[in-house]
Order: structure tokens, then sequence, then C-alpha cells
């Protein structure tokens, strides 16, 4: 079975104009690809939110993965802070494999991102993550998330970009892509504050995480009354009374 090292970034230092940082939304990203992964028969890991891009290496090279697919997004130089737009899709030069991803990934951001000759495949042998990792590997700089256009896209378009990658992804590794048949996603609707995320289905369950009011969660299950999510990398429950739920 094809196995994929899934790598969102740990840098929650990087802020997006619009509110929110780098770690959170690349996070928000891949708890929407999963449930596309899971249905297409694609296994993964993930790497630790909390830990370091060295972490996410090493743990990626302890296994034996068909790719290492680490997800950012990006910053201009600061004399053209905020005025640059566009994808940028990393690879080693010397991985055919890496450049073949690439290329794929691309190709595919094309589709939906707003200005397709923005998007580009750039090879590279600064980047510890494309270099230190053995599997073929690719590092997707989504969009600018010092420019407030390409960051409004990117908060807008979650589950949009997560479904271009989930069919980037099995086109990479030579499968059928698969929509998840009962896929739904959900909109927390507290009145303030945020809403708790638990290991278990239960108010007696650990609280595991806090999800912001108006976040869009993927809901991979129900247990009662409780719905079972991903968020920012950890699997848990929350209660479906402050769910709005859509197809």
């Amino acid at each position: 079975m094809p196995r994929i090292f899934l790598s969102p970034s740990t840098q929650e230092y990087n802020p997006y104009v619009n509110g929110g940082n780098e770690e959170y939304y690349m996070n928000l990203i891949a708890d929407a690809l999963i449930p596309y992964l899971e249905a297409s028969g694609i296994e993964y890991t993930r790497n630790d939110p909390s830990k370091t891009v060295g972490n996410s290496i090493r743990m990626s090279n302890s296994g034996n993965y068909d790719l290492h697919l680490a997800l950012h997004s990006n910053a201009a130089p600061p004399d053209t802070a905020g005025k640059i737009r566009g994808s940028q899709v990393y690879y080693y030069p010397s991985s055919s494999q890496g450049e073949r991803a690439a290329n794929i990934f691309a190709n595919n951001l094309k589709e939906i991102y707003p200005d397709p000759e923005k998007v580009k495949t750039v090879p590279t042998t600064s980047l510890v993550e494309i270099m230190q990792t053995k599997a073929p590997a690719i590092l997707i700089e989504i969009a600018y998330h010092d420019n407030p256009q390409d960051a409004e896209w990117i908060r807008e378009n979650i589950g949009e970009i997560a479904k271009n990658l989930s069919v980037s992804t099995a086109d990479f590794l030579g499968i059928q892509d698969r929509n998840p048949s009962a896929a739904k996603t959900g909109i927390v609707a507290t009145q303030r504050s945020a809403l708790n995320l638990r290991d278990e289905a239960s108010v007696n369950g650990n609280i595991i995480g806090k999800i912001p009011r108006g976040s869009t969660i993927p809901i991979l299950g129900q247990d009662g009354d409780w719905y079972l999510t991903y968020f920012e990398g950890k699997r848990g429950y929350v209660s479906s009374r402050y769910i709005d739920t859509e197809s």
C-alpha cells in the first residue's frame, strides 16, 4: 500500500496578514486532506506540529515512504513584502521522482490558483526538508501569507486546496483518487469561546485541543452526540451541538 509522510508547517511564528499563522492554516489543509487519503487507500504518517522541522525530517527518515509532502506558505523579502503572489513547488534537482512529483502538483495547482502563470516548480539545494529526507520530497509554498489576496485565497479555499493535493498525490502514486463517500465538513458555531477537542466522546474526555469559533473541520465519524475530527494534527471528538454541518 502506498505511504506518504505529511509534513504541514511547524512555523507558528509566521503571521498571516489577515490573521492566523502559517502553522495554523497549513495544518487545516492537512486536516482536510486526510479524509481523501483514507478514501484512496493511501497510508500516511503526520508530523508533530508542536515540534521542529528537524523532528519532522527524523520522523520521515525513520519510515519507508513513497513521498514526503511538506506544506507551507511563503513571505516576500522585506523590500517587496506584501507585493508578490504565486505558488512554488520545490524539489531536489537530482531527484527524478521529486521532480516528477513537483510537476504533477504544480500542474494541478494551476487549475485552482487565481493566476496559473504564477505557479512554478523550483529546484533547490537550500531547503533542509528537501535535502535531508530519504524519500522523494517536495515542499509546496501554496501562496504568500504576507499578501492580502493570497492569504485570503488560502483562508477561503482550505477544502479545495486539500482536494487538489489529494488528486496530485494519487496521480504521483499511480492510484485512483477517490472522494470520501460520506465526507462532511463542519463549522464551529460556539457563541464566543473555542470548542473543546476531547480524546473520547464524552464530557469526561481529556481536552487535547481548542478549536476557534468559525473554524472549518472535517467530520470523520459520529459517536452519539459527538463528531470525530482532526484539528492541528490531533484526532479527537467535539460536541455535535456546536457544529453546523455541510455536505
